[in-house]
């Protein structure tokens, strides 16, 4: 599975089909018009970060330094970074249309796929979702294959990355979703528990993927430098906690594989699920009663920090979905709280824990 198997997943059925660019898209008829229904093309190149952020990313200072100390000449260029922050210019010359840009950033077709074999018919009011995808377009309405779309990027980073620099990213689907400017409908965003459970599950699904890869274990609970085994273990918690799931397996290193398994399928059920308000209530209730767990002085405090960073992000985008604001307040204080994880105080945080579940449980 991980990253490779992901990214694959998420392509539609020909790998080999041209990257048009673009401008294939920006015609004011189709996606370039001054319409609600037709200005998608013009959202992502004025607004969206992703049209010019992250190629830009790799001029600034912090990138250069990230670049020398990894021994990488020109971060703009080296495919350890451009992967992600100008992925067009990993397309063979074979692939790439005749309006075809490296410069685009993150365009059109990293998220849709290669457009040569869809683009003239996938506006067809007699094509179906099926019809396109079998095309090679991306079928982005499939939580699942949207969360295998973006995890790449947003979780995964390599860890010679990460010992020279680069950020620690963290994964949470639906709230990514909503802080993008949207160039989609709002009936195809699906609902926001939903992605927000998806989405957890396809990055614990990679973190455990990479503590499996026998080249990368470790000695100890840190992982070389940055603690991806307790950020793995707080996710884990995370979701078993939510689904009341006891096969969820102890997170040790012979068990890594199983974990990734679970996470999956986990991933792969939930997306296909016709998800309920009861089963988001249901999630909400586990996970705001357990402040218990933050009491327990045999767990190590940088391990809490981790679990609390995670919950904090659960708890917003599960009170998001049923549009309710009565525990705003609490929220906001748990989020301070785990701001920090040097210096999280798992008795505060438990304190805060309780209040919140006491304000959501008021009539």
């Amino acid at each position: 599975m991980g990253l490779l198997c992901g990214a694959a997943t998420a392509y539609g059925a020909d790998s080999a089909a041209k990257f048009l660019g673009a401008g294939s898209c920006a015609s004011s008829g189709c996606h370039g018009g001054g319409g609600a229904h037709q200005n998608q093309f013009l959202t992502w190149s004025l607004r969206d970060f992703h049209s010019q952020r992250p190629p830009a990313t790799l001029t600034t200072a912090r990138s250069k330094q990230i670049g020398e100390a990894l021994n990488i000449k020109d971060p703009t260029a080296d495919p350890q970074c451009t992967t992600c922050h100008a992925p067009l210019r990993e397309v063979p010359e074979n692939l790439r249309g005749e309006s075809f840009k490296v410069s685009e950033g993150v365009s059109c077709e990293s998220c849709h796929g290669p457009a040569e074999n869809w683009l003239r018919a996938h506006t067809r009011h007699d094509y179906t979702r099926a019809d396109r995808t079998a095309a090679g377009m991306r079928d982005l309405q499939n939580l699942y294959v949207r969360a295998n779309t973006c995890v790449p990027c947003h979780q995964v980073v390599s860890q010679p990355l990460l010992k020279a620099g680069h950020p620690e990213l963290i994964f949470e689907l639906d709230g990514q979703s909503v802080a993008e400017p949207k160039h989609w409908s709002a009936e195809k965003n699906g609902n926001s528990a939903q992605a927000w459970f998806v989405g957890q599950a396809v990055a614990l699904r990679e973190m455990s993927w990479q503590l499996g890869q026998a080249h990368v274990i470790e000695a100890g609970i840190n992982f070389s430098g940055t603690n991806l085994v307790a950020r793995c273990s707080a996710l884990s918690w995370l979701l078993h906690n939510a689904t009341a799931d006891n096969s969820v397996v102890q997170l040790y290193a012979e068990d890594f594989g199983s974990l990734q398994h679970w996470a999956d399928q986990q991933a792969l059920e939930k997306s296909d699920l016709i998800w309920s308000d009861q089963l988001t209530q249901e999630y909400l209730t586990r996970l705001a009663n357990l402040a218990g767990s933050f009491s327990n002085n045999q767990i190590p405090q940088y391990i809490q920090a981790r679990r609390a960073e995670r919950l904090v992000l659960a708890l917003d985008r599960l009170l998001a979905a049923q549009n309710n604001h009565k525990a705003d307040a609490e929220l906001n204080q748990l989020f301070k709280l785990a701001q920090s994880v040097p210096d999280f105080d798992p008795a505060q945080f438990a304190a805060a824990l309780e209040k919140f579940s006491t304000a959501l449980a008021a009539p």
